[in-house]
């Protein structure tokens, strides 16, 4: 799953420690997903679109694997 939240986050020019504040979880599991090791729960892909004022689908994508 790609997703784009490195780009969200330099737009805003908050870093990881700060989104993951923001959605209560650790700024390891920011990274984790903005490295596609992790796939976030649906309530977290929620929360990190809501942080960005975006939907979950401008924030995560499908890859053709998937």
């Amino acid at each position: 799953m790609k997703n784009t939240i490195r780009i969200e986050r330099a737009i805003l020019n908050i870093t990881q420690a700060d989104l993951a504040e923001r959605i209560k979880v650790s700024r390891q599991t920011i990274n984790a997903i903005e490295s596609n090791k992790y796939i976030p729960s649906t309530v977290l892909a929620l929360k990190i679109a809501r942080e960005f004022n975006k939907s979950v689908e401008d924030i995560f994508e499908l890859d053709e694997s998937d």
